[in-house]
């Protein structure tokens, strides 16, 4: 997976009027699946970073845990 869901040719393939429906259902889902891989990946690397580094982002440790915690798919 790429990380240009935003990018605005796939915007611009998603949007469009011709597309057929599975097409653009494709296409939400692989931007779906692309936002979910990462979000998984940013809560991989928050549980790698101490105290110090978390004090420097602006979270406390009880933050990050609650973090770390959710499921892949959730905001």
């Amino acid at each position: 997976m790429t990380r240009s869901m935003h990018n605005p040719a796939l915007m611009l393939l998603n949007d469009s009027p011709r597309l057929p429906m599975i097409a653009a259902l494709a296409v939400r889902f692989a931007a779906t699946v692309t936002k979910w891989e990462r979000q998984r990946r940013s809560r991989i690397n928050l549980s790698q970073l101490d105290d110090r580094m978390l004090k420097d982002v602006g979270l406390t440790r009880g933050q990050a845990d609650r973090e770390i915690k959710r499921y892949f798919w959730q905001y």
